[in-house]
């Protein structure tokens, strides 16, 4: 990738993460990365193009994310990493989560589906440890780390860590 693509889409993920997608102009996106407005077009052929481009990348950090749990077998550990994730994330990537959290609420770009085969494994970790009802805990559990990743990224990891650890002290791991 060039520089000054690597410029737009960096510009772009940090304004759209800010201030929306509809609310960013193509102009500000090349203001910001210190190029011509018609090398965005060049390079994306409009804005929505941009912002498939980074939707595009969102499912590689996924998969890098995950693939550790998915490849995890003791079930203690696989409910471990899960809670663990949010904090994992380093404090570069916050622009990116942030976007990918305020996308959920475009129904283009919502796609349920997307973290089932992880919300399977916890359910299984989840069986293997004999819960009751291993799906709804997984289910629960998905929502309170989803919950507590919208906290991290508005407010930081600060002051976290207890929540973190009565989860571990919760599920036993």
């Amino acid at each position: 990738m060039t520089d000054k693509k690597e410029k737009i889409l960096s510009a772009a993920l940090e304004l759209f993460a800010n201030d929306g997608f509809n609310a960013t102009s193509t102009s500000k996106i090349a203001q910001k990365a210190g190029v011509s407005e018609g090398l965005i077009f060049r390079h994306f052929d409009n804005k929505k193009g941009l912002l498939n481009a980074i939707m595009g990348e969102a499912e590689s950090r996924l998969m890098e994310l995950f693939t550790p749990m998915m490849q995890e077998e003791n079930p203690k550990k696989i409910i471990e990493m899960y809670i663990e994730m949010p904090f994992s994330v380093d404090e570069s990537q916050r622009s990116f989560w942030k976007l990918q959290f305020m996308l959920k609420w475009q129904e283009e770009y919502y796609n349920p589906d997307k973290l089932k085969p992880f919300l399977d494994k916890i359910a299984i970790a989840f069986k293997e440890l004999g819960f009751k009802k291993p799906e709804l805990e997984a289910k629960h559990l998905e929502q309170v780390i989803e919950s507590l990743s919208i906290s991290i990224l508005r407010e930081g990891k600060e002051g976290k860590e207890a929540f973190k650890e009565f989860l571990l002290e919760k599920y036993n791991v």
